[in-house]
């Protein structure tokens, strides 16, 4: 595996890395656009705060947002998800074929 391709992937699961975020991400994982006051809605964060984590998000290029008159909707970019998503499965895929060779090496 390339560090070039680990590297480019690092914001992404720095960014996903968080708690706070993540659950964010699972709001926005619907597919509608939300305000940050729905953002917070039932929870114990600021707007203040959500908008730190939305911006960490943003620059990572997981979320974005649009104007909506006085409102900013932000909403998921599945294609970062989906570049994390494929960077994991190739992960995955050499670590089987790593068992793979390894149990061929004990059984044979």
């Amino acid at each position: 595996m390339r560090s070039s391709a680990a590297a480019a992937k690092a914001p992404i699961f720095a960014a996903l890395g968080d708690e706070t975020r993540l659950a964010i991400v699972g709001k926005l994982a619907g597919g509608r656009a939300r305000s940050i006051a729905d953002l917070t809605a039932d929870t114990p964060l600021t707007r203040q705060a959500v908008t730190k984590h939305l911006r960490v998000l943003s620059d990572a290029g997981i979320v974005r947002h649009r104007r909506a008159g006085r409102e900013a909707l932000w909403e998921l970019d599945g294609r970062k998800i989906d570049e994390a998503k494929r960077f994991l499965d190739r992960i995955g895929a050499d670590w089987d074929a790593a068992l793979g060779r390894l149990k061929a090496f004990v059984e044979g």
